[in-house]
């Protein structure tokens, strides 16, 4: 415990306070929850990051969650069957399942329509928010065949990567929207380096674009709806490791590699169905080598 004046911590947030004041140093853009501004400082920090409680909603609100998730799962039925798909840096996965590493996933949130399709039924647990939208999405990531753990970078994010941790020490894979749940845009959050330390899995970058798609502008992330039909390219870095004794500096260093590294596959396959087919031919080769 804390002496010479420290701010005394009640017993049941004991563990809370330690993990928090580890972690406080990291960008965890973590913010409080409402209506715990009469609470001390350092016990509603160590609350935020552990608190994975459901919100309460009216009766309306309750309604809708079901409604919305049949009606995504539906729009994925629909559309997702038509799609095509073509996959560069596969290798890169193959190595890890084939060695048997469970591996974390993280992509940019606007892409998830086809990474829901693309990867279901593997046991893939995924990081889910517990605000009002991670409530549908959780039903339709059960659906899908995903597993999940309550938390993101807003509310109860260290005890979600403590479950993922768990899931990845019995042989699953975890995912992230490394900027989500809600932004900002295209900004690496420090979760998968984290996560990766803990549990010595390695970390697979990735993105999805679309030949055809609606971009929802009035969304945070600018979210991707692929027509009917559409050809998705999937682009994978190589796997990153982030070894159990790497020091706060360094984490924060690879945080920004991990950003680096999703802007530049993201650059690339958004402007993959620009280029002309030996252009393409040309660039397969590369990126499967």
């Amino acid at each position: 415990m804390p002496s010479g004046g420290a701010a005394q911590v009640p017993l049941g947030s004991i563990h809370a306070w330690i993990i928090a004041e580890r972690y406080k140093h990291l960008r965890l853009y973590y913010t409080p929850m409402e209506g715990t501004s009469k609470i001390p400082a350092s016990e509603r920090a160590a609350n935020t990051h552990f608190d994975v409680s459901l919100p309460q909603y009216s009766r309306w609100r309750r309604i809708q969650i079901p409604v919305i998730a049949a009606s995504v799962y539906g729009v994925l039925r629909v559309v997702s069957p038509t799609l095509r798909f073509e996959v560069l840096g596969c290798q890169h996965v193959e190595r890890a399942w084939t060695a048997r590493r469970s591996c974390i996933w993280a992509f940019w949130h606007c892409a998830i329509f086809g990474v829901l399709w693309r990867f279901r039924n593997r046991g893939i647990v995924v990081l889910n928010s517990t605000n009002f939208d991670g409530q549908w999405m959780r039903r339709v990531l059960d659906r899908l065949g995903y597993g999940t753990a309550q938390g993101s970078s807003t509310r109860g994010g260290l005890r979600g990567l403590a479950v993922l941790a768990q899931r990845l020490a019995e042989g699953k894979d975890a995912a992230f929207t490394i900027d989500g749940p809600r932004g900002p845009r295209f900004v690496a959050k420090p979760g998968p380096a984290m996560l990766a330390r803990r549990s010595g899995s390695p970390i697979g970058l990735f993105h999805m674009s679309y030949e055809r798609s609606t971009t929802f502008e009035s969304t945070w992330d600018h979210f991707q709806l692929p027509r009917p039909y559409s050809r998705v390219v999937a682009v994978f870095a190589p796997l990153m490791e982030v070894p159990p004794d790497t020091s706060r500096e360094a984490l924060e260093q690879k945080n920004e590699e991990i950003q680096r590294q999703l802007e530049r596959i993201r650059n690339f396959a958004d402007s993959w169905f620009s280029l002309s087919k030996q252009e393409q031919q040309r660039q397969r080769e590369i990126w499967n080598a």
